[in-house]
């Protein structure tokens, strides 16, 4: 778990990015519990009320569920949920910008291919 405060960013936003990131790449797959709102507040040295702010954001959406007295655990299906949500969070910021951009720029959609692949061959 690795967070860089970003100070343009509410922390409890980012607490919430960093579980989701958590449950897309693995490290906290569904079902399993995930770290108490202490556990985060002592981990990014924060108020254990704006970590649980970030833990309830992602309750509220479906992503964790409480089981009294346990703790906060992974739903069934959260993976998928949050790829999805991502996915269409990547359309809207990179790709639609992107086309946006190339339009200005008069760069046709061939040439932008061309240049998407060239990025490819170049990582």
């Amino acid at each position: 778990m690795g967070l860089l405060i970003d100070d343009s960013r509410p922390i409890f936003v980012q607490i919430a990015e960093r579980i989701e990131d958590d449950i897309i790449e693995g490290g906290l797959p569904e079902e399993s519990q995930v770290p108490s709102t202490n556990q985060f507040a002592a981990f990014y040295q924060i108020n254990p009320a704006t970590a649980a702010k970030g833990v309830n954001l992602l309750v509220d959406q479906g992503i964790l569920y409480k089981k009294r007295g346990i703790g906060m655990f992974v739903a069934t299906g959260a993976r998928a949920v949050l790829i999805e949500k991502r996915k269409e969070q990547f359309f809207e910021q990179y790709v639609i910008t992107m086309i946006r951009e190339a339009e200005k720029l008069g760069i046709t959609t061939e040439q932008l291919m061309d240049m998407i692949r060239k990025g490819e061959q170049a990582r």
